[in-house]
């Protein structure tokens, strides 16, 4: 990446941000992937590249989003995504405010894509910790976001790779000069007043958010009001802005933080108890069955769902997917948690996710929080087998099985080599799959396959044999190839 500055809303320059780099065409030891799936990408990464140099960074970033689940993990398709979201997020801070309220942004927010530039560059970082564009990309994130003593470190240390980077020199200079701006001036302490409270919650203002008409009021109050209508809550003006298109209010933000700091304190303790779940309480999405190993997209439109979304978002972007079962009428004994990894607002409000399945669990008690159900729940895993013999039976099942699963692929893949979407998902499920060392992962991944009934899920949640589920697996299989052969 070259040096190339673009000026912030802050004031402070980005540097190197006017490039990304190219894919290697290079497929060999450690993290190769087979030819046909290489390829895919590295076409993925190419179209990405294009789309970022003629400044279509939305559209670079879908290609990048695409790579990586393909191939997750590689430095420079996270690098270049990082460098995308971050030149999304400085043209939306750009954006002139009266331009926002005649053309409203569609689900867009400067703050969130600085977030996913910041994650995607510690994530280069600790992959290419000899490299000096990881720490570029990180102190634009960080400066995006308005952290500059955080993006100093993360300049320094940069610098202590190569003394010589321009991008770095030119930043540390600026951010030094902005930080003694900063620190030579004295705000005078403000008397505690109503001024300083939201006008929903009547309590002191927690992330504030001030609108285009110039009212003031915590973020998830003003987005659980505007949930039911698009109008300002005190004058009634309509709100082209959702959780992406307006940032909290830094300035205001750290006026309370400084100068109420106990009463702050009280505030923070209050949200945290509605965003960060503790081990064994769980939001739950009451929808469908789901199973570990599974990534699927998700589109949230209930009003209750989505202030359940904004905060898992700002906890630890975990929930719980559970299904009515229909042998009781009420919510299953079984469900799985998924973790959102992307999250999108569309412009009719709605919330697009891609999701990721982790670990079952059995829920013990459920309430409602909100609107929405939150439950106590235990961790569910299989019983272990007894006796060394059982054990190696089922791992020598389990190594046959993955053999069998890697062949099934090869010949669904090649079937739906004319099919670009299809061979997508095959090549996504077959990212997806765990070791064989992990049997009882393994095992869910194998149902994962082929498309399963929501009761046949359920029951596979249920199942506590790893060798039953694996062999249940197997069957699955047979009968799609041999429908397959049939038609």
């Amino acid at each position: 990446m070259s040096g190339e500055a673009a000026s912030s809303s802050s004031g402070v320059v980005l540097q190197g941000l006017d490039d990304v780099e190219e894919f290697i065409w290079a497929n060999e030891g450690e993290g190769s992937l087979p030819w046909d799936r290489f390829s895919h990408v590295f076409d993925l990464v190419q179209n990405g590249n294009k789309a970022f140099r003629e400044n279509h960074f939305e559209e670079a970033i879908n290609y990048y989003s695409r790579a990586n689940n393909i191939k997750p993990g590689d430095p420079i398709i996270l690098g270049n995504r990082s460098a995308a979201y971050s030149r999304v997020s400085h043209l939306l801070k750009q954006r002139p405010a009266s331009t926002s309220e005649d053309t409203p942004l569609n689900g867009l927010d400067p703050t969130i894509h600085a977030e996913l530039a910041l994650k995607d560059a510690e994530k280069v970082i600790n992959l290419r910790n000899n490299s000096v564009n990881p720490y570029i990309l990180k102190a634009n994130a960080l400066i995006l976001l308005e952290k500059y003593e955080l993006a100093q470190d993360v300049v320094l240390s940069g610098l202590q790779v190569d003394p010589f980077s321009n991008p770095l020199r030119v930043s540390l200079r600026n951010l030094e000069r902005m930080l003694g701006s900063m620190m030579s001036k004295s705000l005078g302490k403000p008397e505690r007043s109503d001024e300083f409270d939201c006008t929903l919650c009547l309590k002191l203002l927690f992330e504030p958010i001030t609108t285009p008409c110039g009212h003031s009021f915590c973020r998830s109050c003003l987005f659980q009001s505007m949930d039911r209508g698009n109008k300002c809550p005190l004058c009634r003006t309509v709100l082209f802005i959702s959780p992406r298109t307006c940032s909290i209010s830094v300035t205001l933000n750290n006026i309370i933080q400084k100068n109420f700091p106990e009463e702050y304190a009280e505030r923070k303790s209050e949200h945290d108890c509605l965003t960060n779940f503790g081990v064994d309480l769980i939001p739950l999405f009451v929808m469908d069955a789901v199973i570990p190993c599974q990534k699927f997209p998700l589109h949230i439109f209930e009003p209750r769902y989505r202030l359940m979304v904004r905060r898992i978002m700002e906890g630890n972007h975990r929930m719980g997917m559970v299904i009515i079962d229909s042998a009781s009428g009420s919510i299953a004994d079984l469900a799985c948690e998924v973790e959102i990894t992307e999250c999108e607002p569309l412009p009719d409000g709605r919330f697009y996710l891609e999701v990721e399945s982790r670990r079952r669990f059995r829920i013990l008690q459920s309430w409602d929080q909100d609107g929405y159900r939150v439950a106590e729940i235990e961790w569910v895993q299989d019983n272990s087998p007894e006796g060394l013999e059982q054990r190696t039976e089922m791992q020598e099942l389990t190594n046959s099985a993955a053999e069998y699963a890697q062949s099934w692929l090869r010949r669904a893949k090649e079937a739906a080599r004319q099919d670009r979407r299809r061979l997508e998902k095959f090549l996504n499920v077959e990212a997806m799959m765990p070791m064989p060392l992990d049997p009882e992962r393994f095992s869910f991944w194998l149902a994962t396959l082929t498309d399963r009934r929501p009761s046949e899920r359920l029951e596979l949640l249920r199942t506590r044999d790893t060798t039953k589920r694996i062999r249940q697996g197997l069957d699955y299989l047979g009968k799609a190839e041999q429908g397959c052969r049939m038609q």
